[in-house]
């Protein structure tokens, strides 16, 4: 159910997608400028970062 909320939230929010799954790191401030930027690029970095990516660091 958390996975569906993260997608959901990464593609209509990415930067908050981002903070779910990475939390308030270097991650969701690159995303947070591409997302300001332009919407796409702040798409395509939020699903890369979450779904290419490897690693996972939750918020906790």
């Amino acid at each position: 159910m958390l996975a569906i909320l993260t997608l959901i939230a990464t593609v209509l929010l990415p930067p908050l997608g981002v903070a779910m799954k990475k939390g308030l790191g270097t991650d969701f401030l690159i995303n947070l400028v591409l997302t300001l930027i332009f919407f796409i690029p702040g798409l395509i970095h939020g699903l890369y970062v979450n779904y290419v990516a490897g690693g996972s660091r939750a918020l906790a």
